[in-house]
């Protein structure tokens, strides 16, 4: 398994911006789609965005399409969230994960059971 340390959380007001980072090591990272979930409190994990292995295949859920961006920079082991135009109802623990296996580039992953390796997850609060 891989060790994922994510970064960048905070108190921010409707509008604003922020970037989560997220730190691999344990294994070649660069052979592994990754992914970024939340959990509101009281709520299901649920799925926000996620990045093919070699960045160019991109995927997000409704909610978010348009706001977010995921990329990631293999040279450093980082998968960042950029996340825009943030919402009252983005408040939640923002989890970074790791594909359970490698796959071939273009390929993403977007259900919990995909990924075997998560971050201890970082707090993001807006207020409106």
């Amino acid at each position: 398994q891989v060790q994922l340390v994510e970064s960048g959380g905070g108190l921010v007001q409707a509008g604003d911006s922020l970037r989560l980072s997220c730190l691999a090591s344990g294994r070649t990272f660069s052979d592994y789609p990754m992914g970024w979930f939340r959990q509101a409190s009281g709520k299901e994990r649920e799925f926000v965005a996620a990045i093919s292995r070699g960045g160019l295949s991109t995927h997000y859920s409704d909610s978010v399409k348009g706001r977010f961006t995921i990329s990631r920079d293999n040279a450093k082991n980082t998968v960042y969230l950029q996340m825009n135009s943030l919402k009252f109802e983005d408040t939640a623990v923002y989890f970074c994960a790791a594909g359970r296996y490698s796959t071939r580039y273009g390929v993403t992953f977007s259900r919990e059971s995909e990924f075997n390796s998560w971050g201890q997850g970082t707090q993001v609060t807006v207020s409106s």
